[in-house]
């Protein structure tokens, strides 16, 4: 799954066929190693996360929209992190303008508790955003989730099914967490994955400049903002 998952960083329109031609797998297998990730091939098709019939789903609010400032748009998103005899999920809450992770959580399990978490530490402080942007995964559709955004009058944007690039920027920061620190590290337990990427995303925000930010770091955008 480890292999996989860095094969699909690089190729992300890899279905179930041709991952399991890549690696001399049946499709069958391929296909059920790519559901427990989380993935599957960018085509219309949900990703990630699968969408619960019975929660509302709300639009996209973002087409053709200008990031201009700080605040104006969040998003989170999960990816599936590989450690030696198991896997762990990741999520984390970013702002689009700065690139600064705002939170982030680990789990071992797709639910919709540590999202919640996750959210509601970005929440925390002064600041939020005018629009929220999600995948329509059951855990950001659920109630209890939503819930948080609309008690603090955040308008609610989801992407449209199988557009991985309507969360471009955390879809990036998934890349560059796992290019820069995950893979070369090969974390061997979730308290060794979860103690690196403390380490990590406090670099990434904090030292890490960006050539999109003028080679400055996301806090200080975010705080200068």
């Amino acid at each position: 799954m480890r292999r996989m998952d860095e094969l699909y960083m690089k190729r992300p329109f890899f279905g179930a066929r041709r991952m399991g031609r890549h690696f001399g797998i049946s499709r069958d297998r391929a296909s059920r190693l790519m559901q427990v990730m989380g993935i599957e091939a960018l085509y219309p098709k949900p990703r990630t996360t699968n969408r619960n019939k019975e929660h509302e789903v709300y639009p996209y609010l973002l087409r053709d929209v200008a990031i201009e400032h700080c605040d104006h748009v969040w998003s989170t998103d999960i990816t599936y992190v590989p450690i030696p005899h198991g896997y762990m999920y990741l999520t984390a809450v970013i702002d689009w303008y700065s690139r600064y992770v705002l939170s982030w959580r680990l789990s071992n399990t797709l639910d919709t508790r540590f999202c919640i978490e996750a959210l509601k530490e970005a929440l925390s402080g002064s600041r939020k955003p005018k629009i929220f942007n999600t995948d329509q995964g059951c855990q950001y559709t659920s109630k209890s989730f939503t819930s948080h955004l609309k008690d603090n009058k955040i308008r609610i944007s989801m992407d449209g099914r199988g557009r991985a690039l309507d969360n471009v920027f955390i879809e990036r920061l998934w890349r560059t967490v796992k290019y820069e620190d995950i893979y070369l590290r090969s974390y061997e337990s979730p308290w060794e994955l979860e103690s690196g990427l403390e380490r990590y995303f406090d670099f990434y925000c904090n030292e890490r400049m960006h050539s999109s930010l003028d080679y400055r770091t996301p806090a200080e955008v975010y705080r200068i903002a």
